[in-house]
């Protein structure tokens, strides 16, 4: 019995000291955040880069169902034809009660409708918009700010670093429903008066939408199928710029392959389009950029392109996402100004280390209006073998801002 009760004293001690032990050396438990901010992007098929940046945001901040602060949701990618499922499922993030902030990148057709309904249920959301789809006028109705590539100077400079590498023809591919778009048809028509004045051809190809009933894999074929025949017709001098993400890769890997020129992606990224096109593995680099860019570089120049195709060397789509998630979560907590583009500017910053962003609003080109609703930004093109192109200080004339589609 003596031995049993000792045995019993001895169990208890152990049992007392390995739960003191247990509460020292146990995690301690982050406080649960205390508003959360929702953003919606599309899937890794339609906008990978826009999904990475939100990744990158749950990094940060933790994701909202675990106790963090972010909810990330994606739109259907026949976003066309399924536009009430993306409005359902935006507003949808209104019914969180600590929601305090919405963020939409890309801002796919129906962000509008999707921000008035929120507006009606919550006017304490703030509401930011990335790349926008909508006509300028439109997004901003509804809300607090949007953000987009400053297709304004990118419509005069993309063909100028075009010339510089020695196109002498520029084409610009794209469809009826993205013409139809204020910013995209404006920096098309730029984008001719441009080459009109810099001495090169320009031409407007057509191509098949991938939301219509041919899809990303029939839209793909076609640009495959139809670019050598362009390049027989106008020469390998020939620059070409596309307005849509999934004709990218196929239309890289053609360029790669047979010659032309390639300045940057219409939201530009390494990741648009290189990575597919010529069989790059990124697995290991995730994340991380300047790693990204080199081997994307390096693959590049292996494939013949070098001094030939560019990007930017950080991802708009990527930077958006993160950036004005993190712009968000500062006005929410005071750190920052919705109508102050240099806080927004640090925002990006904080996620492109070394990349310079420059930051305009949008001045509508009929009436003249500024409208400091609608933020431009772009960075210096980056052409693999070459290096950055040294675009940001150049002076833009004046007469491009005054052109309308």
């Amino acid at each position: 019995m003596v031995k049993s009760k000792r045995s019993g004293r001895w169990a208890m001690v152990v049992m007392s000291l390995a739960a003191v032990l247990w509460v020292f050396s146990a995690p301690v438990l982050a406080a649960e955040a205390e508003f959360h901010i929702g953003i919606m992007t599309g899937t890794v098929s339609q906008s990978e880069d826009d999904l990475r940046g939100a990744e990158r945001m749950i990094e940060e901040y933790g994701n909202s169902a675990d106790g963090g602060m972010i909810t990330h949701i994606t739109y259907p990618d026949s976003f066309m034809s399924e536009m009430e499922t993306t409005i359902t499922q935006l507003v949808g993030l209104a019914d969180d009660p600590k929601m305090k902030a919405v963020v939409m990148n890309e801002s796919v057709p129906g962000t509008t409708e999707g921000f008035r309904r929120i507006r009606e249920k919550r006017p304490d959301i703030l509401l930011l918009s990335g790349e926008p789809h909508e006509d300028p006028n439109v997004i901003t109705a509804a809300a607090d700010l949007a953000i987009t590539s400053d297709n304004i100077a990118r419509g005069y400079l993309i063909p100028l670093v075009a010339q510089k590498l020695g196109a002498k023809t520029f084409v610009h591919i794209s469809f009826p429903r993205h013409m139809s778009y204020e910013i995209l048809g404006r920096r098309r028509a730029i984008m001719e008066e441009a080459c009109k004045d810099l001495g090169i051809k320009f031409v407007f190809e057509t191509a098949p939408d991938p939301t219509s009933d041919v899809g990303v894999a029939g839209a793909q074929q076609f640009i495959l199928e139809t670019v050598p025949a362009w390049l027989e017709r106008y020469g390998k001098d020939t620059a070409f710029f596309c307005t849509n993400n999934a004709h990218t890769e196929p239309l890289l890997k053609r360029i790669a392959e047979l010659g032309g020129y390639f300045v940057e992606a219409d939201i530009p990224s390494p990741l648009m389009g290189y990575p597919g096109a010529l069989g790059i593995d990124l697995s290991q680099e995730k994340g991380d950029w300047p790693a990204i860019l080199k081997k994307v570089e390096e693959a590049v120049i292996a494939a013949g392109g070098g001094g030939r195709m560019g990007t930017w060397a950080f991802s708009i789509g990527y930077t958006q996402s993160a950036g004005l998630v993190e712009f968000a979560k500062r006005v929410v907590t005071g750190e920052a100004k919705i109508d102050s583009l240099a806080d927004l500017v640090e925002c990006y910053n904080k996620f492109t280390p070394g990349a310079k962003w420059s930051a305009s609003y949008y001045t509508d080109a009929s009436t003249g209006v500024r409208n400091r609703k609608l933020g431009l930004v772009r960075q210096d093109p980056y052409i693999f073998g070459k290096g950055y192109m040294e675009m940001g200080d150049v002076e833009i004339p004046e007469k491009y801002f005054n052109i309308v589609k």
